[in-house]
């Protein structure tokens, strides 16, 4: 057992952070607020092969796994540049490419991925299935060599920035009449793809959409793979990075909030000469929040480490537990460092309230809470399947 990094991952993990110390947190809000994009901080990163860490040297990647992957989006969001599309095109959609994709779909997605040059966002949740695949509404069916794509998909990330939209769909099994699911690398100016802004209370520089699939027309090689086969292998792929790159996400979130509280409080002096920080009463929570992030950093690492291994089925475990632990950690972090600072906290300026909904929804995406609590319950308890 060895919790030591690599020199090469140490190396990655200095340079991801002082790249993201130049930008910054005030970078991140002010790009948000004005309705902008991070679109700097996401090229020099591309640039600089932070974004392809994962991806195979072939094509033009680091040659590394999801382990440097969630060290990227951990750094960046402990500098307060938590870049949600990290993990919808580096993460989930490099990852079913690579593993599932066709020689010519890697040829093709895989170096601009790499580089930064091209985003490819996810679209699995539909506003009456949700995530669950098996009830999808989205179908996709043959029109002589191409197929036709209709449904809707609901808080799809980031659309407005990619050039593709990797859409989970339904389609008809012919040897047995049942729909199974199926991906397709769809244009995001494909024909019949329209989409609508959705409003959100979480101050993001990456926005949320409905989309529309009104019969868009894709060509024979816009499945993913070589045939229907490979749809669930492939959706299957990138739900294990999905969730070790987002709890890697919150869990940097929670160092940032815990480092900008500690040096506030270690300098706040209000009673007696004393600093805040030196009453248990402030103290404590912000310990107990740094406690727990630091678990929830154990799990990534461990279900980082199992996926990268070609585990799946522990990095699967892990890799929920990893997301659960992150997501109550980070807005545990968050919230105790607003507390700690009082009316600063909610202030801006101070940029510890400014993360309060992105680690709410945290605790509800990419998948709640409570379905990691069945999934644990089912596949490491041994109880009975409650939904």
């Amino acid at each position: 057992m060895n919790f030591d990094l690599t020199p090469e991952q140490d190396q990655l993990r200095d340079a991801v952070r002082a790249l993201g110390r130049r930008y910054g947190h005030s970078y991140f809000v002010e790009k948000a607020k004005s309705g902008e994009h991070t679109t700097e901080l996401w090229s020099e990163a591309g640039r600089l092969g932070y974004l392809g860490v994962n991806i195979p040297t072939e094509y033009g990647g680091g040659g590394g796994g999801i382990t440097e992957l969630a060290l990227v989006c951990e750094e960046l969001a402990a500098a307060g540049c938590p870049l949600l599309l990290l993990v919808v095109s580096p993460a989930i959609a490099a990852t079913v490419i690579n593993k599932h994709g066709t020689d010519e779909q890697r040829k093709r997605h895989l170096p601009g991925l790499a580089d930064g040059t091209q985003k490819i966002v996810f679209a699995i949740t539909e506003p009456e299935a949700g995530s669950n695949f098996h009830r999808l509404g989205t179908v996709a069916r043959r029109d002589g060599d191409d197929w036709l794509l209709s449904g809707r998909k609901c808080y799809i990330s980031g659309v407005d920035e990619a050039q593709y939209v990797l859409v989970v769909a339904r389609t008809e099994d012919a040897s047995t009449g049942k729909l199974k699911p199926a991906l397709f690398i769809v244009p995001t100016d494909a024909p019949g793809l329209t989409r609508s802004k959705l409003d959100m209370e979480i101050l993001s520089p990456e926005n949320q959409f409905l989309l529309y699939l009104d019969d868009v027309r894709l060509p024979a090689d816009a499945l993913v793979g070589e045939s229907l086969d490979a749809g669930l292998p492939a959706l299957f792929a990138g739900l294990n990075p999905e969730r070790i790159t987002v709890a890697a996400m919150g869990a940097g979130t929670g160092r940032y909030a815990i480092e900008r509280a500690s040096e506030y409080t270690a300098t706040r002096k209000v009673w007696g000469g004393r600093s805040i920080g030196s009453h248990q009463g402030v103290a404590h929570p912000l310990a107990h929040a740094a406690v727990q992030v630091e678990l929830a950093r154990l799990m990534i690492h461990k279900a980082a480490t199992l996926y990268d291994a070609g585990r799946d089925l522990e990095a699967g475990i892990s890799g929920n537990m990893a997301k659960y632990a992150a997501g109550e950690a980070a807005a545990l972090a968050v919230d105790t460092a607003v507390h700690a600072l009082g009316g600063a906290g909610m202030t801006t300026e101070y940029g510890v309230a400014t993360l309060l909904g992105a680690v709410r929804a945290g605790r509800i995406a990419p998948v709640s809470r409570e379905m990691i609590l069945n999934f644990v319950a089912q596949h490491v308890l041994g109880q009975d399947k409650s939904y």
